[in-house]
């Protein structure tokens, strides 16, 4: 799906949730929407399912989300950070959403099996009494089996474990490339394999809108420890380094700091330097995100 935003603006009384946003998502384009909490994510997200009406112009597919829900929820498809308490059996969500969406029941034990549920063993239980995991798991499932044509992911692993995660990944090699995917994450082993574009709000506007490789590089935490004689102390506290009390000299950064911070490492310690560790964090320093800007 083609997913067009123009000067699209909320407010929610004297709170301004968005505020002038417009991009253009490509169909088959693997997005990343980030930002803090109280950016306008989730008021995003909404909009763009017709939950909320907004000021402003939002197209999907040539088709407005407010007056064409029906169209546009035939080719969407949604999985919500915290899983709603249904009473419902498995089994008869399962029976709901097939039906709806006209596909087969295999298709959607197939895709739950990837990830480790069975679908027959919790077939007679109530959506609500799952463990989380569980419920993470099997919302998955739905959207990836539905054959919908834009996804709208919003933390969707938060419950997994690590091969659950894994699991996961693994599904996207079977969706077809047409497929539009929106995904709310912070987690990076997320971010980096899934996606090729980020868009970035802050305070409701969109301050980034671009690469994702080249937004990663800018704002990815990064940990420098330097261990090194005494006479390199004045120079690493000039470029922000700060000793701990075993000695070792550490400062945050960005990837693009990283690379040109252990470039002058080598050059200006020169035999003063005994080692030095880099690390990548698992994270986004979104106070750094907040200050990339631009559009790429």
């Amino acid at each position: 799906m083609r997913i067009e935003v123009q000067r699209v603006s909320k407010r929610f009384g004297a709170v301004t949730a968005l505020s002038d946003v417009t991009f253009c998502i490509e169909p088959g384009r693997r997005v990343a929407l980030i930002g803090p909490n109280g950016s306008g994510k989730s008021t995003l997200n909404r909009i763009l399912m017709g939950l909320l009406t907004c000021d402003g112009e939002v197209r999907i597919d040539g088709h407005s989300p407010f007056r064409d829900r029906v169209e546009i929820a035939r080719g969407l498809a949604y999985v919500p950070q915290a899983p709603p308490q249904l009473g419902a059996r498995v089994d008869e969500l399962v029976a709901a959403v097939t039906r709806v969406r006209a596909i087969e029941r295999r298709e959607v034990e197939r895709v739950a099996a990837a990830l480790e549920l069975d679908l027959r063993e919790q077939g007679g239980h109530p959506f609500r009494t799952l463990s989380g995991g569980m419920k993470q798991k099997f919302l998955i499932a739905l959207a990836f089996s539905s054959g919908a044509s834009l996804l709208l992911l919003d933390e969707p692993t938060g419950s997994l474990d690590a091969d659950a995660r894994e699991r996961f990944f693994g599904l996207f090699d079977e969706l077809d490339p047409l497929t539009t995917l929106i995904l709310c994450s912070h987690r990076l082993e997320e971010i980096r394999p899934l996606v090729d574009h980020v868009l970035f709000l802050e305070d409701g506007r969109l301050v980034y809108d671009g690469a994702a490789a080249s937004f990663l590089d800018r704002c990815t935490v990064s940990v420098l420890e330097v261990w090194a004689d005494e006479s390199a102390a004045r120079w690493l506290s000039s470029r922000g380094f700060h000793p701990t009390p075993a000695g070792v000299w550490v400062r945050n950064a960005t990837h693009a700091e990283k690379m040109k911070l252990l470039q002058e490492l080598a050059a200006e310690l020169g035999s003063s330097l005994r080692n030095v560790n880099a690390r990548d964090l698992e994270r986004l320093d979104l106070t750094v995100a907040g200050r990339v800007g631009g559009r790429g």
